[in-house]
């Protein structure tokens, strides 16, 4: 077992593409997550990534976009509005060696692992709301989607 095992999840009210589409661009990884070195080892589409964790943590993380139905469809629809149960799972281990020692210090003491663990929880939930924020435009569920432009005006 992982010295540090997260899992976090949100619902945001935005089809699964969306949502995946804000994990897709790199230069993204670095603004949530700046102490882990990822490398994608499973670009799953709308569906998520897999990374390779390197650098001070060693493991793997991942975004899990899960798509969700919500209530009946009408006409030739097979279902209602498009939501997405966005999934974030974080599996390290401090590296080895001098470059794993501010990971083995982040959970030193009888309380450490889950200090460090409900850090990175916090840290989840923070993107995931952003991305709600970003996403949804204030929209409740069973509203109207709002176009990406007229939500912007």
């Amino acid at each position: 077992m992982a010295a540090l095992d997260v899992i976090d999840e949100t619902f945001v009210l935005a089809g699964r593409a969306e949502v995946a589409a804000a994990f897709a661009d790199p230069q993204q990884w670095r603004r949530y997550w700046p102490d882990l070195e990822l490398t994608v080892f499973a670009d799953r589409g709308e569906a998520g990534i897999r990374w390779s964790v390197t650098g001070r943590w060693v493991g793997s993380a991942e975004v899990w976009c899960e798509p969700v139905v919500l209530g009946p469809g009408t006409g030739d629809e097979a279902g209602g509005e498009e939501g997405t149960l966005l999934h974030w799972f974080l599996r390290v281990d401090p590296a080895p060696g001098a470059e794993g020692a501010p990971a083995r210090r982040a959970l030193r003491g009888r309380s450490g692992p889950a200090r460090e663990a409900l850090r990175r929880q916090r840290a989840a939930k923070a993107i995931a709301f952003g991305l709600k924020d970003a996403l949804e435009h204030g929209r409740r569920p069973g509203e109207p989607a709002v176009a990406a432009a007229s939500a912007r005006a």
